[in-house]
């Protein structure tokens, strides 16, 4: 059989305004549909061959809705007989096999089986092997893209964050960390920078991460903003001159695990008044009050807030405007959320490949919706980071490797 009257990365690219999860399904069974009717036809089509039964002749529209949303369908027609697929009856179980065929075959590394048995349910001949490489292999191509796009301008603060995955290895089941980049520019834009895979949080993991992001051009770092972790943070001051900000969320759960339940709510209340100051000065000098208020009762309480004052209050320094997106984490934290929702679907994962692809995708279509949402900061405020200004005990700067 010849190719398909269409591929699928012309598909796709007729979709570039729309859904990226609906795009491609509407693909898939375009795809499906075309080899299906090669199938019957006995020959592919303009291919020469003694087994051909009829011809086309032309499509005919249909709309199927899904979860998805609305997908819009061109049903081949045959000059004899007739076609018409399984799929296209309204029945519940239907639409089910699809998102799964479209989750199968997102999850590249699984059976060719697997798919094919979950497209005979649709009423169908089936999907080959070719088929789902080719729809993976496309997939990959746009994913790619966006994870390895050049960074153009200035990046001044950047946002890193890990979740953990199930991944099968050699027969084994182990936890591997997907680590996510995004950044603010100087135009106020949000924006996912990028994607690593790695068997762990080690320095040499991060290191290699941040500086691939660097040899994509992101420059003009001031403010990377994460959880306590010495690689991370060791990492950091190979590759950027940036001032590192420890998660402000996270740093509070630790701290509180040196009280006793009872008296959260009043530490924390009065921690948080070192966060009401109006700058960093006042912001110190209320933090060091507190700790030493502490120190009788919870000694390891304040010996924290002693050894991470620096690495808590960092974002102080910069624009008041810019601080509450600033101070922790939190604004990637639906961001993680997402891909969270989106890997429990798969469970165990069959090899980084598949990690890539379907995390990567579902970065890709957060990332378009941010750009069509308004700006995340304000751009004037940027005029207010001046080097000068920052304090060099907050910095972790060294010369970038």
């Amino acid at each position: 059989m010849t190719k398909t009257s269409m591929d699928l990365s012309e598909l796709l690219a007729k979709h570039d305004q729309g859904d990226l999860l609906r795009s491609i399904a509407e693909a898939v069974l375009q795809l499906i549909m075309e080899a299906d009717v090669d199938g019957l036809i006995g020959a592919g089509r303009h291919e020469r061959s003694g087994e051909r039964t009829t011809w086309r002749n032309g499509y005919r529209e249909r709309a199927l809705d899904t979860r998805l949303g609305t997908l819009n369908l061109k049903v081949p027609k045959l000059r004899q007989g007739s076609y018409f697929p399984g799929f296209l009856e309204a029945r519940k179980t239907s639409e089910q096999a699809l998102v799964a065929v479209i989750q199968e075959a997102w999850i590249g590394g699984v059976s060719t089986r697997r798919v094919d048995d979950l497209v005979q349910a649709m009423g169908l001949s089936g999907i080959s092997k070719s088929t789902v490489s080719k729809l993976c292999k496309d997939i990959d191509e746009r994913v790619g893209e966006f994870l390895n796009r050049p960074l153009t301008g200035e990046w001044p603060y950047v946002w890193l964050d890990a979740t953990y995955l199930k991944q099968r290895q050699g027969g084994r089941i182990v936890s591997v960390a997907a680590i996510i980049a995004v950044a603010a520019n100087t135009e106020g834009r949000r924006e996912i920078i990028g994607l690593g895979i790695g068997p762990s949080e080690a320095e040499t993991f991060w290191t290699d991460f941040l500086r691939s992001l660097r040899a994509r051009g992101l420059g003009g770092v001031r403010l990377v903003i994460s959880d306590a972790h010495s690689g991370l943070k060791a990492a950091i001051s190979r590759v950027f001159e940036a001032t590192w900000q420890r998660c402000r969320v996270h740093w509070m759960r630790n701290a509180l695990a040196h009280v006793s339940k009872g008296q959260h709510t009043v530490v924390a209340a009065a921690i948080r008044q070192a966060f009401d100051q109006p700058d960093r000065t006042h912001a110190s000098e209320t933090w060091r009050k507190v700790a030493e208020q502490v120190r009788p009762r919870w000694p390891k309480l304040a010996d924290l807030m002693d050894e991470s004052e620096n690495d808590v209050l960092a974002y102080m320094t910069f624009p008041r405007q810019h601080r509450t997106k600033l101070h922790s984490t939190n604004p990637i934290e639906r961001l993680n959320k997402e891909v969270k929702r989106r890997a429990d679907v798969v469970g165990i994962f069959p090899n980084e490949a598949s990690i890539m692809r379907l995390i990567g995708a579902v970065l890709f279509e957060q990332n378009d919706e941010w750009q069509t949402a308004s700006r995340y900061m304000m751009v004037e405020a940027f005029a207010q980071i001046d080097k000068e200004e920052i304090d060099p005990i907050l910095s972790i700067t060294t010369k970038a490797a």
